[in-house]
C-alpha cells in the first residue's frame, strides 16, 4: 500500500469527493454534520487501504481534513452543480499532484464500497478513457478516467442516465467503460442498504448505534 510519503511517485490517485449532500442521508436524532463526517472518513479509509493507490480528498466542505491520514492531499473545489463539479475535481487532482495517470472519483456517501469495484475502474482505463461504477437508482458511485479528464465529458455522478450521457458524448463505442454497480446513502431509507454483517463502515456504524 502506498502511503502519502509515497506521492511523488505514484501513478494512481483514488480521491473521496465529499460534498454537503451526504448530509441529506442522515436519519432522524443524527446530527447531519456528524453523519457526513462518518461517511466521508469511512469511505476514505476504503481507498487509503488500496494497493498501489495513493489516497485524496476533493472537498466542497471546510474542515474535512481532520478525517484524513497526515500527508494525504485535500484538496478544495467550489460546491458546484452535475459534471461541473466532475471537472473540477478531476482538475484540481491533476494540478496538485501532475504524476498521476489516472484517477478516480469516489462518493464519500458510500461507506461499504467493495475496494474491489474500484480496482475494476482502474483496469478497465486499459482500454476506455472513463469507466463508471453506476449507482443503484441511477447516477454513479464512483468514475475512473485518464488524465488529463476528457474534454467532451459533461456528465455529473449525480446525473441518472450518466453512462448514456458520456457514451452519447464519447468520440467512440470503447470509450466509456462500467463495472458492477453499489449503493449510495443519498436519504435516510438508504441506510437499509448497508449490511451489519459486511465488515468495513466502521464509523458510520458506530454513530448509528449510538
Amino acid at each position: 500500500m502506498l502511503s502519502g510519503d509515497s506521492l511523488p511517485g505514484v501513478e494512481r490517485i483514488a480521491a473521496v469527493l465529499v460534498t454537503s449532500a451526504a448530509e441529506r442521508a442522515a436519519p432522524p436524532g443524527v446530527d447531519a454534520r456528524d453523519f457526513l463526517t462518518a461517511l466521508a472518513e469511512d469511505t476514505y479509509e476504503i481507498v487509503a487501504g488500496l494497493d498501489l493507490v495513493s489516497p485524496a480528498v476533493v472537498t466542497t466542505v471546510p474542515g474535512i481534513e481532520e478525517i484524513t491520514w497526515p500527508g494525504t492531499p485535500v484538496l478544495t473545489v467550489p460546491e458546484l452543480a452535475g459534471g461541473a463539479l466532475v471537472r473540477a475535481a478531476f482538475a484540481a487532482i491533476a494540478d496538485a499532484l501532475p504524476q498521476a495517470a489516472e484517477a478516480v472519483l469516489v462518493s464519500a456517501d458510500a461507506p461499504d464500497l467493495p475496494g474491489l469495484l474500484i480496482g475494476k475502474l482502474f483496469r478497465a482505463l486499459g482500454r476506455s478513457q472513463i469507466s463508471v461504477c453506476p449507482a443503484d437508482g441511477g447516477g454513479a458511485v464512483a468514475v475512473a478516467a485518464r488524465l488529463p479528464y476528457p474534454e467532451w465529458a459533461g456528465a455529473g455522478m449525480d446525473d441518472r442516465e450518466i453512462v448514456p450521457l458520456l457514451r452519447a458524448a464519447a468520440p467512440g463505442p470503447r470509450t466509456v467503460a462500467t463495472g458492477p454497480g453499489w449503493h449510495r446513502l443519498r436519504e435516510p431509507g438508504d441506510l437499509r442498504l448497508l449490511d451489519p454483517g459486511l465488515e468495513g463502515w466502521d464509523n458510520t456504524r458506530v454513530l448509528l448505534s449510538g
